[in-house]
């Protein structure tokens, strides 16, 4: 399905139990909807499930960006006003969880908890040089070169030749290059450190144990007031789908807490 929203058209999908409690979906750069398979297939007879490809990405439209991380929140806020979605959870993994805080820190809008995973709150200057190299190989090559190093940041490399971790291969390499920079773009201008302690929702900060942005992660975690940190085994950056048992398990708990 497709919502026109924001001048672009936003593809979603809506799974799971008519009535049962929302929970909103978020994925990672080079990603899309399908990333979060693993976890639509868990919770489908618990919860209604919202997925949806964000801008630039998957089957939504792909304007040439720069974009912002506030301009990615207020398509979620648009898409979830547009379903009329009142009370949710909301679940963001990398940019997907920058998404979630600046959301949180604009009032929350429906969300009553957010999972935020494998993300972080700042942007160092060695981080910002390697996004400017990876804007510009996608921006004078495609994304086809980008593939190999993003697996290898992504994934453990026992996980690398599953079938799960070559169907994200294959979602990096059709993402389109203007969401890639575009989103690219707004990552880089991520700093949410010193506004961390606004957040009032109940936060899972959750994160694999090997992935580069655990660091970042684990700084939520234990610096957003009452927040619950969770680090995985044997998982790097899509935790989600590397180790879906033990993040399925993590967010149960988590839903099902007080």
């Amino acid at each position: 399905m497709k919502a026109a929203l924001n001048g672009i058209e936003i593809n979603y999908e809506v799974h799971g139990k008519d009535g049962a409690p929302w929970i909103v979906w978020s994925h990672s750069l080079a990603c899309s909807i399908r990333m979060w398979d693993p976890q639509i297939a868990a919770f489908k007879d618990r919860y209604r499930h919202l997925v949806y490809d964000m801008r630039g990405h998957g089957a939504s439209s792909a304007p040439k960006g720069p974009y912002t991380l506030d301009m990615l929140a207020d398509d979620v806020l648009a898409l979830t006003k547009s379903l009329n979605i009142q009370k949710a959870i909301f679940s963001g993994l990398s940019i997907g969880g920058m998404i979630g805080q600046m959301i949180a820190l604009r009032g929350a809008g429906p969300f009553e908890r957010m999972v935020l995973a494998d993300t972080g709150h700042a942007q160092n200057a060695d981080a910002i040089k390697q996004w400017e190299e990876r804007i510009r190989i996608a921006e004078s090559q495609g994304m086809k070169p980008l593939v190999a190093s993003t697996m290898e940041r992504w994934f453990t490399p026992p996980f690398r030749e599953s079938a799960a971790a070559k169907k994200i291969a294959d979602i990096i390499a059709a993402t389109p290059v203007a969401g890639y920079v575009g989103c690219g773009h707004a990552i880089m201008k991520l700093n949410t450190t010193a506004r961390l302690k606004e957040i009032k929702l109940p936060v899972l900060a959750i994160a694999g144990e090997s992935d580069g942005a655990a660091a970042g992660t684990r700084y939520i975690g234990e610096n957003l007031p009452g927040a619950k940190l969770v680090i995985l085994k044997n998982a790097s950056h899509i935790a989600n789908v590397e180790q879906p048992e033990a993040f399925n398990r993590a967010l149960t708990e988590f839903l099902t807490s007080r």
